[in-house]
């Protein structure tokens, strides 16, 4: 609430300019016709330049697979080309040792000399950017990032490229939106857009891409945003076709749709051990940070470190190395042998843990995803058989959903990259349980265990303001004390004397017919008393009352009126009608808004027994 010394001030530097401020504020539109959305015209200019900064975000992940390929060719064979090709294949013995800490000191001296916001996978990374920096991503990490996670991926490192798409997709998007005259939220969305674009260009995925902004960066669920990012999402996926292929990225033998019991009940259990994993994954990833942070020596040379685990890691199992989207693959086709299996459970997880925890350069998705598909056929030896790659598949879907936190988008995701419709409801299962349980045994995703780490707290829930629903007049106060406009000055101040004890601060003045006149600060009485000491048995309230107050309106939901206090620093307001007459009804005060809150607590822990028997 303003202090009592400043009150007066503002009531009149509101009066001066109150009529403009409401229009400001939209009082009259939000007065007449409430609307299920907020969305304004600006959404068009901002969905027509979500469009370009889709194609240009497919052209960069076009750009960092084929660095990755590049890269991948230099490092473990030693020629220059742009075709894909896995470094499982390689001829370097235990020379492969050194190749990825080669790599780690590249990225390493980057990350120095360069951006120091190129470490990590890059998703938390671009939530700092919205939700600290204003949606602000300086330039040159649009180019360092991809290079970088090239470099780290090409030399061995066993990440994805979906992490550094995003945060390369949101950097072009948070660039481009920097050249124009934006607000923050306006650079959120077309920050977004890039990165969803980024990631529906590198999957084939943009229904999960737009699910994926949604759930974990645009912090939600607006046309204003979602509109953009969606046309954003679908010109990045077009654009895919020409430059990488239709997809999917990970084709699946189909499964037909099944409700037996028995697997219903195995998708449970696939959905609880895919979540014990994932926490486990996600703990021990930042115990490997813990380790490398009491490290006595510039986290410069962490990547380096953690690269040598990832070149000792694989020289005993190559198949650990680089993206591993074909291994996947070979996992969902059911194909995946005991070693890969055992392999990809023990040394991809250690040596991914390792490397990602040193700070490289790199991404969760394709690991996570390769974790899910070895849980998967590991479970196809022991649960029912419903079709070849359908365990890998579903404990796939379920251990990405479980780690990201983000259930809906990983449900479409594994769709989309498989295509594979008939195991949609196993998926949502096995998700769900998995959901559950990193939800009662994490306090933070893998995602935000890094922003709260970095001072932060992040709420990752979403429900509806109980200022949208509830309205001004039920919580106004009505027993409140008004004053004649016919009263003279000599006889209020007698009255304020007689009545010290009240604690009402702001004092409308009503006219014979109960209309708002004008309002009234106790400061105001005392300057009026100043200025007119020698005629105050005349002077009426109405002479001196501030005649163009900030109001509020019965029908107004406590949204319009709790950003009108935020806007101008008074926190009270008379409340008047609409239809113009001005009849004064009430006031609301900074204190009654917290009635909305306790009516939300109400509903949240008050039990009771509706029905008995």
């Amino acid at each position: 609430m303003a202090p009592r010394s400043r009150l007066s001030e503002r009531v009149r530097a509101a009066g001066r300019g109150g009529r403009r401020l409401l229009e400001k504020l939209g009082r009259d539109q939000a007065h007449s016709e409430l609307r299920d959305y907020t969305a304004t015209v600006r959404v068009l200019p901002i969905a027509l330049a979500a469009i370009p900064i889709g194609l240009l975000c497919a052209c960069g992940a076009f750009v960092l697979l084929r660095l990755i390929a590049l890269f991948t060719n230099l490092f473990f064979y030693s020629h220059w080309s742009f075709a894909a090709s896995s470094p499982a294949g390689h001829h370097l013995g235990w020379l492969v040792i050194l190749v990825p800490i080669v790599g780690g000191l590249i990225v390493g001296l980057m990350a120095r000399y360069g951006s120091d916001q190129i470490r990590g996978h890059g998703i938390p990374e671009a939530i700092e950017s919205i939700l600290m920096n204003g949606s602000r991503v300086a330039p040159r990490l649009a180019i360092l990032k991809p290079v970088s996670a090239a470099i780290a991926i090409g030399s061995g490192g066993p990440f994805g490229a979906e992490g550094p798409i995003i945060m390369t997709g949101g950097a072009l998007g948070s660039l481009i939106a920097q050249f124009f005259h934006l607000s923050s939220a306006e650079r959120k969305t077309l920050l977004v857009a890039g990165a969803a674009g980024g990631m529906a260009a590198t999957f084939a995925s943009p229904i999960s891409a737009v699910l994926l902004g949604v759930e974990v960066l645009l912090f939600e669920w607006k046309p204003r945003s979602l509109i953009p990012v969606a046309l954003a999402s679908a010109t990045a996926a077009a654009a895919r076709w020409y430059l990488l292929g239709p997809g999917p990225l990970f084709p699946a033998v189909p499964h037909p749709f099944t409700y037996s019991p028995r697997i219903m009940l195995a998708c449970v259990l696939a959905g609880l051990l895919a979540g014990l994993l994932a926490t486990l994954v996600t703990n021990s990833l930042y115990r490997v940070e813990d380790v490398f942070a009491h490290l006595p020596i510039h986290w410069m040379w962490w990547p380096a470190i953690g690269a040598a685990v990832v070149g000792i890691g694989g020289w005993f199992f190559p198949e650990a190395l680089g993206v591993g989207y074909d291994h996947i693959a070979t996992l969902i086709q059911g194909q995946g042998t005991i070693r890969l299996i055992v392999g990809i459970l023990v040394v991809k997880w250690l040596i991914w843990a390792a490397s990602l925890g040193s700070g490289t350069s790199g991404g969760v998705l394709a690991p996570v995803l390769m974790l899910g598909g070895a849980l998967g056929g590991a479970e196809a030896l022991w649960f029912p058989d419903a079709g070849v790659g359908f365990w890998p598949l579903v404990s796939m879907g379920a251990m990405l959903g479980a780690t990201l936190r983000a259930p809906l988008a990983c449900i479409v995701f594994t769709f989309e990259v498989t295509r594979d419709g008939g195991a949609l409801l196993p998926l949502l299962i096995a998700t769900s349980v998995a959901y559950c349980i990193t939800v009662l045994t994490l306090p933070r995703s893998i995602l935000t265990e890094k922003i709260s780490r970095r001072g932060y707290h992040l709420s990752c829930e979403y429900a509806i303001d109980p200022l949208e629903i509830l309205f001004v007049r039920e919580v106004m106060r009505t027993s409140v004390v008004t004053l004649p406009a016919d009263m003279t000055l000599d006889a209020l101040a007698r009255m304020v004397k007689t009545e010290h004890r009240r604690s009402q601060r702001l004092l409308p003045v009503v006219d014979a017919a109960g209309c708002l006149a004008g309002v009234l600060t106790r400061n105001d009485v005392r300057h009026a008393l100043e200025q007119h000491a020698n005629d105050s048995l005349t002077v009426p309230l109405a002479k001196i009352a501030r005649t163009t107050p900030l109001e509020a309106h019965p029908d107004e939901p406590l949204r319009i009126v709790v950003n009108r206090m935020a806007d101008t620093g008074i926190t009270r307001f008379p409340v008047v009608e609409n239809d113009g007459s001005r009849k004064f009804l009430g006031m609301v005060a900074l204190s009654d808004l917290l009635k909305a809150r306790a009516h939300q607590l109400d509903e949240e822990y008050h039990r009771e027994r509706v029905l008995s028997i």
